[in-house]
């Protein structure tokens, strides 16, 4: 299990991954869509930097998932649960979020299997953008 804290923030993705299609689920491969955000390319929209969100879970990139937080509500470190997998993300609406917005909303499920079985996580999350870059900055989580 890793154990990132906030000083991973600088770590950089590692460079090859064994990842062909994308987890985020948009059939493009890992190379042409989230790959190039997580190494640093800004994300055009709030739903692209989700998508790579998405992904960093699925890989546990936590150095990612740091930088992409905004850090009025960062967490100080980002703990995986082993025997938990990220099997799909579902896009249930979006709101703003485009290349000219400074605000969007990304309404989401996050299905997963874990131990205790499979099931979602239903969040509608807030991004903003600041300095040119689309940050996570919080959620609203459903009961699934």
């Amino acid at each position: 299990m890793n154990d990132p804290t906030a000083a991973d923030i600088s770590l950089p993705v590692p460079a090859t991954t064994d990842v062909v299609l994308c987890p985020c689920g948009s059939k493009a491969d890992y190379a042409d869509c989230c790959g190039p955000i997580q190494h640093g390319t800004p994300a055009p929209t709030a739903l692209a930097l989700m998508r790579s969100r998405f992904t960093a879970f699925t890989l546990e990139l936590a150095g990612h998932l740091l930088r992409t937080w905004h850090p009025d509500t960062r967490p100080k470190r980002i703990d995986f649960d082993e025997g938990f997998l990220w099997r799909r993300l579902q896009i249930v609406d979006t709101v703003r979020g485009g290349v000219d917005d400074t605000e969007g909303i990304v309404e989401f499920r996050a299905i997963y299997s874990g131990p205790q079985g499979t099931g979602f996580i239903h969040e509608r999350g807030r991004f903003v953008r600041v300095d040119g870059e689309w940050l996570y900055l919080d959620g609203t989580v459903y009961d699934s």
